[in-house]
This record gives C-alpha cells, structure tokens and sequence, in this order.
C-alpha cells in the first residue's frame, strides 16, 4: 500500500478534522533575529514540505517541465534548534541537528507505507532514532575538533502528517497548538528547574523565576539528549507555533494566544511577536515559525 492510500485511509476513520488542506490553503511562515544583546544568531529553523516526486531522467517528450513530477503532500515539518547559547559553536550544532534530523525524517516516512494501526508506534520510534542520530552528529563533530568541544542545541520538530502531528522534543525550545479559543503547549521544557518542579521540589509557580529555568537537563550534543514525543491532532483552522526560548523569555503564553487571535497571516503573526520581544530587550535569539491550514472560503 503506497503513502498516499495510507493517509487516504487516515482521513476515512478519522473523523472530525475538516477537508484535507490543500497545498494551497497552507499559510506558513518563519523568522530569526539575533536580538539585541548577542552578537551571533546561533537558531536555525526549517519549513518545509515532503512530496512524492517523479525525477525525469530522460524523455523524448518536448516539454518534460509540464509532466506533473510532484505528487500531493504527505508531510508537512516545522523545525526549530537553539544553539546553546554563549556555548562555541552553538550555531553549528544547530545547523547539524537541523540537517541530520531532516535528513532521517524523509526515511522515516516509510513508517506511513505499513499497516495504520502501527505507524503511530513506528513514527515515534523513527523519531527518537533521528533525534539520536541528530545527538550522535553534534557529539562527534565536537570530539573531532578542538574549537567545537562542548557544542550543543535545542531541537524541537513537529511533522504534521494530516490530520495528524507528530512532535519530537529535546531541549527548551517550544512547540505550541492554537485551536478553539484555547492555546496548549505540546512540548514540556526540560530545564533543571522544571525537572524539579515534575519531582514535586520546586514548586511549578516559581519555575520561571528560578535561575535554573536557564539550565538544560537534555540537549542535543549536551551531556545527555532525552527525546520526547507526542502527537495530537491538527484540525483545519487551528495554528501551529514553534519558537526559541528567545521569545518566551519575553513574551507569557496568554500575549502568544492573544496575537494569535488577532492575526492576519503567518508573516504578520510572527513578525508582531518578534517585535514584542525586542521591545522587550531582546536578550536572546528569537525564532518563530508558523503554520496553519486556511478553511476554504
């Protein structure tokens, strides 16, 4: 069975999300500023969509441009990595995990081509592989050179595979789902002082004020990555926001919903809220990527 009767199949059981979004619904978006204090911008983000695609290697047609070589979508991926910041060579570990988990995901979409009732379990697994993999990359190119040594990242990937969307996290950077009014939080940030908070010793209210928020307890090419999944859905209409902790130092969950609700465009969306943050001071990178479906007028 091919990818596309596999998702042909999703959108039969499924049931409540909406027509399937065409290429053409899809409003996406991405931004990264270096702020105002650091001198270096060390995110890195990705948009990106994965098509079934026919390579023409020879034809004797007279217009081999106008065969349609490019199938429907199967995916969509938003990607965000954080170099640690102050850290050498945080941009480079960005770039690395970004390429190497990107690279793995392509392969991994061959979980879609299987029985349904597996893919699930077997698009996690994939995943985390491709975390590690990410991991493994940062970690020997740190070892293979001196002035790399100790080079890590954030890496926070949703695959939006309708109607539904598979998130991998490791690391502080955020992956947020707007629908109905309400905005949720996907990821859960995995800092010292959150993980204290989740062992009852920090009380949850004082998390964001303890200096140890600023302190990864996992990340790419840091001491130890611990990838986290999840999956939920992504009915038409609802917004998909990723972003570094450049922006969330700045701006509180309740501002993010409320320029939500306002929006006109993924562009404008991010963009007013980069704004916020530098107006703020900017006192890291910020990075923010969105993507929604447009309901069909």
């Amino acid at each position: 069975m091919s990818l596309a009767d596999v998702l042909a199949t999703i959108i039969r059981t499924e049931p409540g999300p909406g027509p399937r979004p065409r290429d053409s619904d899809l409003d996406l978006f991405g931004i990264t500023h270096p702020g105002k204090v650091r001198k270096e911008n060390q995110d890195h983000f990705l948009l990106a969509t994965v098509h079934q695609q026919a390579v023409v290697h020879a034809t004797s047609l007279p217009q081999p441009e106008k065969l349609p070589v490019r199938g429907e979508r199967l995916a969509t991926i938003l990607l965000v990595a954080d170099g640690v910041g102050g850290a050498k060579a945080g941009r480079e570990a960005s770039r690395l995990a970004a390429e190497a988990i990107t690279r793995y995901v392509t392969f991994a979409m061959r979980c879609f081509q299987g029985p349904v009732r597996t893919a699930d379990e077997d698009f996690f697994d994939a995943l985390r592989t491709a975390a590690l993999e990410a991991h493994r990359a940062v970690l020997a190119e740190g070892a293979a050179r001196a002035e790399a040594s100790g080079m890590a990242t954030t890496l926070t990937l949703a695959v939006a595979v309708w109607p539904r969307m598979y998130v991998v996290q490791v690391g502080d950077s955020r992956c947020y789902r707007y629908w109905d009014g309400e905005l949720h939080q996907v990821t859960r940030d995995q800092t010292v002082a959150q993980e204290l908070a989740d062992q009852g010793v920090l009380p949850r209210e004082n998390v964001s004020t303890s200096p140890l928020s600023n302190v990864l307890a996992s990340a790419i090419g840091g001491h130890e990555a611990k990838p986290e999944t999840s999956v939920l859905d992504i009915p038409t209409g609802c917004v998909v926001l990723l972003c570094s902790d450049g922006l969330t130092k700045h701006v509180s969950d309740a501002e993010i919903a409320e320029h939500i609700r306002a929006m006109t465009s993924s562009e404008q969306l991010c963009r007013g809220l980069v704004d916020k943050a530098l107006e703020r001071g900017g006192t890291d990178n910020i990075t923010v990527i969105v993507g929604r479906a447009r309901k069909p007028a």
